[in-house]
């Protein structure tokens, strides 16, 4: 008897797409209105309305000025002119971070963007180098690094048509005053469609049938309805945490501080072409150049730092005059256990935070957009797209973490209770996993989709003072001479061509100084 037939169209009900047609965002600063850039230009042909809410009464956190070279890619894909936009945040250029004091008093070490040598014989340049450098015959990583060396002399320039040169390489970010950032952001996406909507939410109203949010309720009694909804409402996570209960993983016994105190000053002589990350006594301190000022803060942990000792300890630090009086901030670092629940997806701090140290905050914004974008969802919201989603952006929120773990768990200060405790930390399995590969023969492997390449690695590796056992058998395969000669040529490469690249202010006087 034959079997059934089984159809495998869809039934009328699945086979109709059911398209998004009104978007709501739910508060503005930098995640907000980078969400409703993304969507005005991506989705500008889906006929979808896209509403931002956002009360002047509540403030933003604003202090995240630093970003890593991906941002670059978001300003290019919105089609937005890069000096226009440097000239209207008083943007600088970022070529890495110089973390001082970090591993020990005295010692500093550079985390660069970019490429740093080439393959020999499809062997990796970190495996010769490393082989050369136990055998005592290689200089420091970052002087085979054309962003290290450049921003260890204050130059930058864009990348230019070289071919063979490290100048078509150069890799950079941007140092940017976060409120003109949304600011700007806001202009555009006004521009192309996105309505703004003042107003504060005090409630959210659900369905019964299914739980997703129908409508947003305002304090004067406006109700904002709509069929996706982004919250973006800071740590408080209005819409994902308040009103879905998505939940959050505390990371804080991996990365113990728990507070930031921030202020402003003025500007010290030319900006540097980096972000300074200085180790104090229980956490650290930034300072971000930009073209009218400069952005410092410090990291702290309460269990070890009261918030006036953090303040003393800020102001003592400053290079500049303050510019306001210091403000406290205060965080959980860690994620949402889902990111993306029903018809509302997080961004920004209402996914989750990973303290300033390495920039990835705005990164992840943008990351979260683009991977939304790209499994944009109809208003049925299907499991299986949110489960997929909520996976790769665990993954990419972990990976981030272990690389900050690294800088804490890996010093080798015992000056201070809060360096002690952090010399103890457990690693998170997937770390210890990388390390133990790392201290094994140097090898490093970047996995899936995680943000951090393998050069980055290598460097804070390096930097915090972990050195192999022993070098990679496959150099074996290369002649020593040939190991010495590329060496030897790619550090006089770069200390050429690093003299030849003009002064970073005198670059941004000539191509997009900011209006006084």
């Amino acid at each position: 008897m034959a079997a059934p037939h089984t159809s495998h169209q869809p039934s009328d009900d699945t086979a109709t797409n059911a398209p998004l047609r009104r978007i709501v965002i739910v508060g503005g600063g930098t995640a907000g209105w980078m969400a409703a850039a993304s969507l005005a230009r991506f989705l500008r042909n889906l006929k979808c309305d896209i509403q931002l809410v956002e009360s002047e009464q509540i403030g933003t956190v604003g202090v995240g000025e630093a970003t890593i070279p991906p941002i670059m890619n978001f300003i290019r894909v919105l089609g937005i002119d890069e000096d226009d936009l440097i000239r209207q945040t008083n943007a600088t250029f970022k070529l890495g971070i110089r973390f001082q004091d970090w591993t020990r008093l005295g010692h500093s070490y550079f985390h660069p963007f970019g490429h740093t040598g080439f393959e020999m014989e499809g062997i990796g340049f970190p495996a010769y180098w490393m082989r050369q450098r136990l055998a005592g015959a290689a200089a420091p990583l970052e002087e085979y690094s054309l962003q290290a060396q450049a921003a260890a002399h204050n130059r930058f320039m864009r990348p230019v048509k070289a071919p063979g040169s490290p100048l078509e390489g150069i890799t950079y970010a941007l140092h940017f005053d976060a409120a003109l950032f949304a600011r700007y952001l806001r202009t555009y996406s006004e521009a192309r469609g996105v309505t703004r909507v003042e107003g504060k939410v005090v409630k959210v109203d659900l369905r019964p049938e299914d739980g997703f949010i129908d409508a947003l309720r305002l304090e004067d009694g406006r109700r904002v309805e709509g069929d996706f909804f982004i919250d973006c409402s800071g740590f408080r996570g209005l819409l994902i945490e308040e009103a879905l209960q998505a939940g959050y993983e505390n990371w804080q016994s991996y990365l113990p501080c728990d507070s930031a105190v921030a202020v402003p000053s003025e500007r010290a002589g030319a900006p540097p072409s980096y972000t300074l990350a200085t180790a104090r006594e229980a956490g650290w301190q930034w300072r971000i150049p930009l073209q009218h000022r400069e952005g410092n803060g410090v990291v702290y942990a309460r269990d070890f730092l009261d918030d006036e000792a953090a303040r003393e300890t800020l102001l003592a630090n400053l290079v500049g005059k303050p510019l306001a009086d210091p403000r406290i901030l205060r965080f959980v670092t860690g994620r949402r256990r889902e990111t993306w629940k029903r018809n509302c997806l997080s961004l920004g701090l209402a996914s989750g935070f990973l303290e300033p140290l390495e920039s990835t905050s705005i990164h992840m914004v943008h990351r979260g957009l683009a991977l939304f974008i790209q499994m944009l969802p109809d208003r049925r919201c299907e499991p299986a797209d949110i489960a997929r989603y909520n996976r790769m952006v665990a993954f990419e929120y972990e990976r981030i973490r272990d690389f900050l773990v690294l800088h804490y768990a890996t010093n080798e200060r015992r000056d201070t209770d809060f360096w002690r405790h952090c010399a103890g930390i457990e690693w998170p399995d997937s770390l210890k996993s990388k390390i133990e590969l790392f201290q094994s023969h140097g090898r490093i492997q970047r996995e899936d989709t995680e943000l951090f390449p393998e050069q980055s690695w290598l460097y804070v590796f390096t930097g915090q003072g972990l050195v192999p056992r022993r070098y990679d058998p496959l150099t074996d395969l290369l002649d020593p001479e040939k190991m010495r000669g590329a060496l030897a040529n790619i550090h006089d490469v770069i200390g050429r061509v690093v003299q030849t690249m003009p002064h970073h202010q005198a670059f941004i006087d000539r191509y997009c100084a900011a209006q006084s």
